[in-house]
């Protein structure tokens, strides 16, 4: 049956009489068949259509608008203690208005730069990256570029945003709390975080703050299971692994990745919630506060430190391999050229999330480690730089020679690449354990970070918004506004980050609320009003980016069905959202995803769903 209405079900109820278990069957086999009817049997509410949806597309809307606005707090945050940092203890009205008693006369408290400093990293790192790139882009496209007609599980996939939901409130909830939020940096290393009359922040804010990452733990984990469990079983006729777009391949080792690191992160949580609730000792031993010999023995920080960072840095790849897989399909489409290397990108994806686990102990290379540990951790750092540089190489020879379209996506997959490599070679330096100790700590790191991790992410979730804008609301964004977005964040973006490499190199310490105390620094006091001057740039030029998201949603171009020609197969499915994504059969893969510019045919690309001539070679 190619199109089953209502109408059409009961002239067929008519027409053929049917015992009641053969009707059941046929009925249950269209459904299979044509799950994508327009109008279904019960009308959808606001409250099923667009709160409580299983649609794996609502779904990556809820967390991509989720994650926008967790965005706008985070970087909100990041002004505040860059104005502080630029000036320091000069009154501001904005102060005032935003942190109230926590700003006396508009200076700010030292606890709460600190809490600022903590939450904004949280922030980023968690609810924006996270949630912005796997959640999003893994719901939208991973039934859509295998031919699934939605997610393994649709119920799972809805407790997942919503457990995911309650963990961002909470978290915003904590900067509301009376002592402060939690203000231990976002590693919240121990005693700070562990002895809750450690500092202001240690007390409810800190509670709150653990239970909120309690609640994104079990969502990642209920996400990842799903995206695994679909594309292993889910993948239409024709589409075998070495068939997959490298998106796809990037979030399924993505979620792997987030299954084997996230429960330990959990475990650390919980063994954090006992010594500061049930008087245990995992991370505690020897504490004198306030003169006061408390009775903590045998515990060591450095354990947490160990748990965290088993997560902390998996955690890195966790956020950037989707942004690899989109600038990979990015690319590839605006260059009009086949990706190079298709086999090696998804051995490098599978090489990066091996090493990516066994290195995080060069972030601790300066707890006494012994120097036998230490150099078999550097020498584990060092040999991520390898399926790195392939990535950056295929890139580039992609790119080389191509028929290249500058339009918006294919800018920030540029501007990727660029922060990728300048971010990945400040890590070489960071993963030597020699050099290492003497930047450590210092602005070097914030610098390395912020771009791999930080810029690189975010220019991937761009590229990834603005190429498949049309297949989230149907419409295009605005192309000139497109273009003032990223020469204006790619130009913030430098101008924030690689200063700070030179004040680093000088020795000026992270996380300190001020540095006019010490005359070793006052020098650099300039250089950090200059890189605040580039983050108020940075910061306001999103509001163009907002203002084009928002507005083209209602008011924008209708988007063709495939606005950049492009081979996979979401742009075969329905414009018209509906529950199953294709009207009518599913199609069937044929070939590779990136048949551009092949020789032999009219078009520069060939959709996947289309059948290989006679004699021709798929690659």
């Amino acid at each position: 049956m190619a199109n089953k209405s209502n109408r059409r079900a009961k002239i067929v109820g008519t027409d053929i009489e049917l015992d009641i278990t053969e009707k059941k069957d046929i009925i249950i086999e269209s459904h299979d068949d044509d799950h994508g009817h327009d109008d279904h049997h019960h009308k959808e509410t606001f409250i099923t259509k667009y709160i409580f949806s299983i649609d794996h597309k609502m779904i990556s809307k809820q967390y991509l608008i989720t994650g926008l606005i967790m965005g706008i707090v985070g970087i909100a945050m990041s002004l505040l203690f860059r104005l502080q940092l630029a000036w320091p203890e000069e009154s501001f009205g904005i102060f005032d208005v935003l942190l109230g008693k926590w700003a006396t006369d508009g200076v700010m408290d030292p606890n709460v730069y600190l809490a600022l400093v903590t939450i904004h990293g949280t922030i980023m790192v968690f609810f924006v990256l996270t949630a912005g790139l796997s959640g999003t882009f893994s719901n939208l496209l991973i039934p859509l570029q295998i031919g699934a007609r939605d997610m393994a599980s649709g119920f799972l996939n809805m407790i997942s945003y919503w457990l995911f939901f309650i963990s961002s409130a909470l978290m915003i909830a904590s900067l509301f709390v009376e002592a402060g939020p939690a203000a231990a940096g976002w590693t919240i290393y121990p005693p700070l975080s562990a002895l809750p009359q450690a500092q202001p922040g240690s007390a409810a804010g800190m509670t709150l703050w653990l239970v909120s990452m309690a609640f994104f733990i079990a969502s990642s984990l209920l996400a990842a299971l799903n995206y695994i469990v679909t594309v292993l079983n889910l993948r239409t006729k024709g589409m075998t692994m070495t068939r997959l777009p490298l998106t796809v391949w990037a979030f399924l080792v993505t979620a792997i990745i987030g299954v084997v690191s996230f429960p330990v992160l959990l475990s650390a949580a919980l063994l954090l919630i006992m010594d500061r609730s049930f008087g245990t000792s995992f991370f505690l031993s020897d504490i004198f506060i306030q003169g006061e010999v408390l009775h903590y023995q045998g515990g060591s920080p450095v354990l947490f430190e160990h748990l965290f960072w088993f997560l902390g840095h998996p955690e890195v790849y966790i956020v950037l391999l989707p942004a690899l897989g989109i600038a990979s399909e990015v690319i590839a489409t605006h260059a009009r050229k086949p990706i190079f290397g298709y086999k090696a990108m998804i051995i490098s994806i599978l090489a990066i999330a091996f090493l990516s686990t066994i290195v995080w102990g060069h972030h601790m290379f300066v707890t006494g480690m012994n120097p036998f540990l230490g150099s078999v951790f550097t020498f584990t750092t060092l040999l991520i730089a390898i399926p790195s540089a392939v990535k950056a190489f295929n890139y580039i020879t992609t790119l080389w020679k191509g028929n290249i379209q500058f339009n918006t996506p294919m800018l920030f997959a540029i501007g990727f690449v660029s922060t990728f490599i300048t971010g990945g070679l400040t890590g070489i330096i960071l993963g030597d354990s020699a050099l290492d100790i003497n930047v450590h700590d210092t602005y070097f790191v914030v610098a390395h970070f912020h771009l791999v991790m930080g810029i690189s992410a975010l220019y991937g979730m761009l590229a990834g918004i603005y190429h498949w804008y049309p297949i989230l609301f149907g419409k295009m964004m605005n192309k000139n506004l497109g273009y003032i977005h990223f020469w204006v964040t790619a130009i913030s973006a430098y101008g924030v980050f690689f200063p700070m490499h030179f004040i680093g190199m000088a020795g000026l310490p992270r996380r300190y609320y001020t540095n006019s105390n010490f005359p070793l620094f006052d020098d650099l006091a300039d250089t950090n009003q200059i890189i605040t001057m580039f983050a108020l740039m940075g910061a306001a030029v999103q509001l163009v980016f907002l203002y084009n998201f928002i507005y083209n949603i209602f008011y924008g171009k209708k988007a063709p069905q495939n606005p950049w020609k492009s081979t996979t197969l979401e742009w075969t499915a329905s414009q018209k959202h509906i529950h199953g994504n294709w009207q009518g059969k599913i199609p069937e893969v044929h070939r590779w995803p990136y048949d551009y510019s092949k020789p032999g045919y009219k078009e520069d690309f060939v959709p996947q769903h289309i059948p290989l001539k006679k004699g021709e070679e798929e690659y």
